[in-house]
Protein backbone atom coordinates (compact mmCIF):
# COMPACT_ATOMS: atom_id res chain seq x y z
CA UNK A 1 0.00 0.00 0.00
CA UNK A 2 1.39 3.39 -0.95
CA UNK A 3 1.76 5.74 2.00
CA UNK A 4 1.50 9.46 1.95
CA UNK A 5 3.91 11.46 4.05
CA UNK A 6 2.45 14.81 5.12
CA UNK A 7 4.59 17.89 4.95
CA UNK A 8 4.96 20.19 7.98
CA UNK A 9 3.71 22.54 9.15
CA UNK A 10 0.28 20.99 8.86
CA UNK A 11 -3.05 22.60 9.62
CA UNK A 12 -6.41 20.84 9.33
CA UNK A 13 -9.55 22.98 9.06
CA UNK A 14 -12.90 21.91 10.45
CA UNK A 15 -16.08 23.97 10.36
CA UNK A 16 -15.41 25.90 13.58
CA UNK A 17 -12.17 24.33 14.76
CA UNK A 18 -8.70 24.18 13.27
CA UNK A 19 -6.06 21.63 14.20
CA UNK A 20 -2.34 22.29 14.14
CA UNK A 21 0.75 21.03 15.98
CA UNK A 22 1.65 22.98 19.10
CA UNK A 23 4.88 24.99 19.04
CA UNK A 24 7.04 26.48 21.79
CA UNK A 25 5.38 29.87 21.32
CA UNK A 26 2.07 28.38 22.50
CA UNK A 27 3.40 27.90 26.03
CA UNK A 28 1.56 30.72 27.80
CA UNK A 29 -1.75 29.75 26.19
CA UNK A 30 -1.11 26.08 26.98
CA UNK A 31 -0.25 26.86 30.61
CA UNK A 32 -3.39 28.90 31.17
CA UNK A 33 -5.63 26.17 29.74
CA UNK A 34 -3.94 23.31 31.58
CA UNK A 35 -3.94 25.19 34.90
CA UNK A 36 -7.65 25.90 34.51
CA UNK A 37 -8.33 22.21 33.82
CA UNK A 38 -6.05 20.49 36.34
CA UNK A 39 -8.91 19.01 38.39
CA UNK A 40 -11.06 18.39 35.31
CA UNK A 41 -8.40 16.34 33.48
CA UNK A 42 -6.43 14.81 36.36
CA UNK A 43 -8.64 11.73 36.90
CA UNK A 44 -8.33 10.70 33.25
CA UNK A 45 -4.62 11.12 32.57
CA UNK A 46 -1.45 9.24 33.54
CA UNK A 47 0.22 10.65 36.64
CA UNK A 48 3.47 12.54 36.13
CA UNK A 49 6.42 10.38 37.11
CA UNK A 50 8.60 11.48 40.08
CA UNK A 51 11.32 13.78 38.85
CA UNK A 52 9.68 14.24 35.47
CA UNK A 53 9.64 17.89 34.31
CA UNK A 54 6.30 19.65 34.47
CA UNK A 55 5.45 20.78 30.93
CA UNK A 56 2.62 22.91 32.30
CA UNK A 57 4.90 25.13 34.37
CA UNK A 58 8.29 24.87 32.65
CA UNK A 59 8.55 26.53 29.21
CA UNK A 60 11.75 24.65 28.40
CA UNK A 61 10.08 21.30 29.06
CA UNK A 62 7.11 22.35 26.97
CA UNK A 63 9.49 23.23 24.13
CA UNK A 64 11.15 19.81 24.43
CA UNK A 65 7.68 18.24 24.25
CA UNK A 66 6.91 20.18 21.08
CA UNK A 67 10.24 19.17 19.53
CA UNK A 68 9.57 15.50 20.37
CA UNK A 69 6.13 15.73 18.77
CA UNK A 70 7.71 17.26 15.68
CA UNK A 71 10.20 14.38 15.42
CA UNK A 72 7.36 11.88 15.74
CA UNK A 73 5.55 13.79 13.02
CA UNK A 74 8.54 13.59 10.70
CA UNK A 75 8.98 9.87 11.38
CA UNK A 76 5.28 9.23 10.87
CA UNK A 77 4.92 7.49 14.25
CA UNK A 78 2.53 9.97 15.88
CA UNK A 79 0.74 13.20 15.05
CA UNK A 80 -0.27 15.66 17.78
CA UNK A 81 -2.57 18.63 17.25
CA UNK A 82 -3.83 21.50 19.33
CA UNK A 83 -7.52 22.28 18.84
CA UNK A 84 -8.11 25.97 18.19
CA UNK A 85 -11.34 27.96 18.01
CA UNK A 86 -11.00 31.54 16.77
CA UNK A 87 -7.29 31.39 17.61
CA UNK A 88 -7.83 30.14 21.15
CA UNK A 89 -6.48 26.78 22.34
CA UNK A 90 -9.38 24.67 23.64
CA UNK A 91 -7.89 21.16 23.71
CA UNK A 92 -5.73 18.58 22.01
CA UNK A 93 -6.29 15.55 19.79
CA UNK A 94 -3.55 13.09 18.92
CA UNK A 95 -2.83 10.12 16.71
CA UNK A 96 -0.34 7.90 18.52
CA UNK A 97 1.32 4.51 18.10
CA UNK A 98 0.94 4.66 14.32
CA UNK A 99 1.70 1.18 13.00
CA UNK A 100 2.18 0.33 9.36
CA UNK A 101 2.78 -3.04 7.71
CA UNK A 102 -0.18 -5.39 7.98
CA UNK A 103 -1.83 -3.34 10.76
CA UNK A 104 -2.09 0.23 9.34
CA UNK A 105 -3.57 1.44 12.62
CA UNK A 106 -3.32 4.25 15.17
CA UNK A 107 -4.79 5.26 18.51
CA UNK A 108 -6.70 8.49 19.06
CA UNK A 109 -6.60 10.43 22.33
CA UNK A 110 -8.18 13.77 23.14
CA UNK A 111 -9.03 16.27 25.85
CA UNK A 112 -11.13 19.43 25.95
CA UNK A 113 -11.06 22.57 28.09
CA UNK A 114 -14.07 22.31 30.43
CA UNK A 115 -14.98 25.91 29.61
CA UNK A 116 -15.63 24.88 26.00
CA UNK A 117 -17.14 21.44 26.60
CA UNK A 118 -20.63 20.77 25.30
CA UNK A 119 -20.25 22.79 22.10
CA UNK A 120 -19.53 19.86 19.79
CA UNK A 121 -15.92 20.91 19.22
CA UNK A 122 -14.54 17.46 20.02
CA UNK A 123 -16.75 15.43 17.65
CA UNK A 124 -15.92 17.99 14.96
CA UNK A 125 -12.21 17.62 15.73
CA UNK A 126 -12.41 13.83 15.63
CA UNK A 127 -14.12 13.87 12.22
CA UNK A 128 -11.51 16.37 10.96
CA UNK A 129 -8.71 14.10 12.14
CA UNK A 130 -10.34 10.92 10.82
CA UNK A 131 -10.83 12.40 7.36
CA UNK A 132 -7.11 13.21 7.23
CA UNK A 133 -6.02 9.88 8.74
CA UNK A 134 -8.01 7.77 6.32
CA UNK A 135 -7.52 10.04 3.31
CA UNK A 136 -3.99 11.40 3.59
CA UNK A 137 -2.26 8.83 5.79
CA UNK A 138 -4.20 5.92 4.28
CA UNK A 139 -4.63 4.25 7.65
CA UNK A 140 -7.00 1.31 7.88
CA UNK A 141 -8.09 1.53 11.51
CA UNK A 142 -8.44 4.12 14.27
CA UNK A 143 -8.88 3.01 17.85
CA UNK A 144 -10.02 4.96 20.92
CA UNK A 145 -9.81 3.63 24.49
CA UNK A 146 -11.97 5.28 27.17
CA UNK A 147 -12.45 4.58 30.88
CA UNK A 148 -16.04 3.30 31.23
CA UNK A 149 -17.11 5.96 33.73
CA UNK A 150 -15.76 8.82 31.57
CA UNK A 151 -19.20 9.70 30.26
CA UNK A 152 -18.14 12.88 28.50
CA UNK A 153 -15.49 11.17 26.37
CA UNK A 154 -17.86 8.31 25.58
CA UNK A 155 -20.52 10.76 24.41
CA UNK A 156 -18.09 11.97 21.72
CA UNK A 157 -17.82 8.54 20.10
CA UNK A 158 -21.51 7.84 20.68
CA UNK A 159 -22.45 11.00 18.77
CA UNK A 160 -20.38 9.80 15.83
CA UNK A 161 -21.58 6.21 16.00
CA UNK A 162 -18.09 4.80 16.51
CA UNK A 163 -18.32 1.06 17.15
CA UNK A 164 -17.53 -0.40 20.59
CA UNK A 165 -15.38 -3.54 20.64
CA UNK A 166 -15.83 -4.31 24.34
CA UNK A 167 -13.92 -3.74 27.57
CA UNK A 168 -10.20 -4.35 27.97
CA UNK A 169 -9.53 -5.03 31.65
CA UNK A 170 -6.76 -3.11 33.44
CA UNK A 171 -5.74 -1.70 30.07
CA UNK A 172 -3.84 1.49 30.95
CA UNK A 173 -2.36 2.98 34.11
CA UNK A 174 -4.25 6.21 34.71
CA UNK A 175 -3.49 8.47 37.65
CA UNK A 176 -1.71 5.59 39.38
CA UNK A 177 -4.45 2.96 38.83
CA UNK A 178 -4.69 0.22 36.19
CA UNK A 179 -8.04 1.12 34.65
CA UNK A 180 -10.41 -0.88 32.46
CA UNK A 181 -11.12 0.79 29.12
CA UNK A 182 -13.89 0.47 26.58
CA UNK A 183 -12.24 0.05 23.18
CA UNK A 184 -13.82 1.78 20.20
CA UNK A 185 -12.75 1.50 16.58
CA UNK A 186 -13.57 2.68 13.09
CA UNK A 187 -12.07 1.14 9.95
CA UNK A 188 -11.45 2.52 6.49
CA UNK A 189 -14.38 0.44 5.22
CA UNK A 190 -16.69 2.04 7.77
CA UNK A 191 -15.32 5.47 6.88
CA UNK A 192 -15.98 4.80 3.18
CA UNK A 193 -19.57 3.97 4.09
CA UNK A 194 -20.24 6.75 6.62
CA UNK A 195 -17.53 9.36 6.13
CA UNK A 196 -19.47 11.59 3.75
CA UNK A 197 -22.35 11.72 6.21
CA UNK A 198 -20.06 12.56 9.12
CA UNK A 199 -18.30 15.27 7.10
CA UNK A 200 -21.63 16.75 6.02
CA UNK A 201 -22.91 16.78 9.60
CA UNK A 202 -19.83 18.11 11.35
CA UNK A 203 -17.61 19.89 8.84
CA UNK A 204 -19.88 21.56 6.29
CA UNK A 205 -21.75 24.79 6.87
CA UNK A 206 -25.56 24.76 6.58
CA UNK A 207 -25.29 25.64 2.87
CA UNK A 208 -23.30 22.46 2.29
CA UNK A 209 -19.99 24.17 1.49
CA UNK A 210 -16.60 23.64 3.07
CA UNK A 211 -16.03 26.02 5.93
CA UNK A 212 -13.49 28.78 5.58
CA UNK A 213 -12.36 28.42 9.21
CA UNK A 214 -9.19 30.49 9.60
CA UNK A 215 -6.13 28.43 10.52
CA UNK A 216 -4.16 29.62 13.54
Amino acid sequence: MRRRHPSAPLQLPGRRVSLRPLVAGDFLMWREVRRANAEWLGPWEPARLPGQPDVVEDPQSFGVRCDARQREFQLGTAFGFGIFVAGQLVGEINLSSVQRGAFQSAYVGYWMDHRHAGNGYMPESLVTLARWAFGELRLHRLQIAIIPRNDRSRRVVDKLGVRSEGVAERYLEINGVWEDHVRYAITAEEWAERGDQLVATWLLDPAGAESSTPLN
